[in-house]
């Protein structure tokens, strides 16, 4: 008999041996019924024997814990499914609201910009730089106003000036006028007496 037929014989032995050992233990444990997977194979080695890296379980237990991991496996690969459903569903709705949030941006920033702008002859200005300008032409509008008004103050005063002293000049040339007209009317009227008087005498 061979070396490697004795550790056959002897193997088989062996499990046979284990197998009538717990023949009394026709019933399954609860542990392969209502615990985890985790739980029923640390049972499993806890309650089985290894003999030349074999080890022996029953074939109810066998069968039981075999049906449990595919059960397992069935229900794992199940909720996988369901997982990749689940994510693919909220992959779109992400790229959806991706979607959306990009499209109110650029909403948002059309509002924006449109709100901080103001429409002049067909271009769009920025409130900032439009009320810089018109504060500018306000403040050079109101600085000529206040230019002109003293101009014409000088101007008014420069004019009353010139009228009065033409008012008085013409006072000045009527007194002339008067002053002269009557040294004249003297003067020819002593020219006259003296006229008179040449023939007279």
């Amino acid at each position: 008999m061979s070396k490697s037929r004795f550790r056959f014989i002897s193997t088989v032995a062996f499990l046979v041996f284990t197998c009538f050992k717990v023949s009394g233990q026709t019933t399954m444990p609860d542990v392969l019924i209502k615990n985890s997977l985790k739980d029923q194979l640390k049972y499993i080695e806890e309650r089985t024997r290894i003999y030349e890296n074999y080890r022996a379980i029953r074939e109810d237990m066998f069968q039981k814990l075999k049906g449990n991991i595919s059960d397992t496996l069935l229900s794992a690969n199940r909720k996988i499914v369901i997982l990749n459903i689940t994510a693919s569903g909220l992959k779109q709705t992400i790229d959806s609201l991706n979607s959306t949030m990009e499209t109110t941006n650029t909403r948002l920033e059309n509002i924006t910009r449109t709100k901080n702008s103001i429409s002049v002859l067909g271009l769009e200005v920025n409130k900032v730089t439009y009320n810089t300008i018109m504060w500018l032409i306000v403040i050079g509008l109101t600085a000529i106003l206040a230019l002109g008004f003293m101009v014409f103050k000088r101007n008014l005063s420069f004019t009353l000036n010139i009228k009065n002293e033409l008012s008085e000049l013409k006072d000045e040339f009527q007194t002339y006028r008067k002053t002269t007209r009557e040294a004249r009317e003297k003067l020819s009227m002593d020219h006259f007496n003296e006229i008179k008087r040449m023939k007279g005498g």
